[in-house]
């Protein structure tokens, strides 16, 4: 967080009751706890807020939980949220409002870096989403046959994501699978949000259930710590699809067809497998990806679907099937030394 926006935390936490009378009328004080329903100031005791504590840090004054989602964060998240502000830049501007205090007249750097989409942005909501076991998250990925996430994989889960279809329309909240963009060092420049409907058993119905933020080119949502081998697609659920049968080949989901096309090579990279999706867009990408391969040494071998992509092989065609389709274009020593290991499911 930057020095500007911790200072008005800090100020707001201060001030926590007065805070929560303003955005959570709905609520009550009970003992240290400020007692609502929700961020949106539903009526009930669901989230909690505390009122008085240390300046920072566990138990600081200030920080709320929402029991019922597993969403938490400070008064600035909670004052983001409950007034559907995504740009960091109005939070703060609504925050020094609240305090009386007067517009900063000097446009710091601190508040032009988080525009709406930003990576601080990006950050931001990766932080405030919580692990996918046992979400609507989960529940979504196991309709498209993915039946197993890693502890440490970037996809997370946010019960409540904002989704705005449009400048001139009014924000909404879905349930949304959350997964980290990030570059080669492991720093996130950016999130991928996809919309799920309220059964997580689909996307979510509306006009655009998948969209990036952040800085995205070159970089990519990441499985694994790549050596000199790796895999590279558009879709995540492409690259997990991917993931069930080599579970231990690095891999990473470029997002769409030209952010494939524009993928950072690693320094160690020297095969690069790449999920090809049957449409005029991959194909281009994948001609692109093959001449900045051969410029950079890199020996490229497609994986080519039986159906649209490689998550449609897997629920069309089953996971046994799915498996010998890869199978057969893998490199031998890449079929030993990957898929070996998810045949006989364990583990390294």
């Amino acid at each position: 967080m930057s020095s500007h926006a911790a200072d008005l935390a800090r100020r707001l936490a201060r001030n926590a009751e007065a805070v929560c009378r303003h955005y959570l009328s709905n609520g009550h004080r009970e003992g240290r706890y400020w007692l609502v329903g929700d961020v949106a100031n539903t009526r009930g005791r669901s989230l909690f807020v505390r009122l008085s504590g240390q300046d920072h840090g566990k138990g600081a004054a200030g920080n709320w939980t929402d029991a019922a989602t597993g969403e938490h964060g400070d008064l600035l998240d909670l004052i983001a949220l409950s007034r559907g502000l995504d740009r960091l830049r109005d939070t703060l501007e609504e925050a020094r409002a609240f305090l009386a205090l007067p517009p900063d007249p000097v446009p710091r750097r601190d508040r032009l870096a988080a525009p709406r989409g930003s990576p601080e942005s990006a950050r931001r909501l990766y932080a405030m989403s919580m692990p996918i076991a046992g979400t609507l998250a989960e529940i979504y990925l196991r309709g498209r046959g993915i039946l197993a996430v890693e502890d440490g994989d970037p996809l997370r889960f946010h019960p409540r994501c904002y989704y705005r279809p449009d400048e001139h329309s009014p924000t909404e909240t879905w349930p949304a699978l959350i997964a980290a963009v990030t570059d080669l060092g492991g720093r996130i420049t950016g999130a991928h949000r996809t919309w799920l409907d309220r059964s997580g058993l689909d996307k979510a119905p509306i006009a655009s259930p998948r969209r990036a933020m952040g800085h995205l080119l070159g970089h990519g949502v990441r499985f694994g710590v790549v050596d000199e081998v790796m895999a590279a697609g558009e879709g995540i659920e492409t690259m997990l699809s991917l993931r069930t049968i080599l579970p231990t080949l690095p891999m990473v989901a470029a997002l769409s067809a030209n952010h494939l096309a524009a993928v950072i090579f690693p320094p160690t990279l020297r095969r690069l497998y790449v999920a090809l999706d049957r449409d005029p867009a991959g194909d281009a990408a994948m001609a692109s990806l093959g001449r900045r391969a051969a410029v950079a040494g890199i020996e490229m071998l497609g994986l080519l679907p039986s159906f649209d992509d490689l998550n449609a092989d897997l629920r069309r065609l089953g996971i046994d099937v799915f498996r010998e389709s890869v199978r057969q274009q893998l490199l031998p020593q890449h079929v030993a030394r990957f898929m070996s290991l998810a045949m006989t499911g364990t583990r390294s």
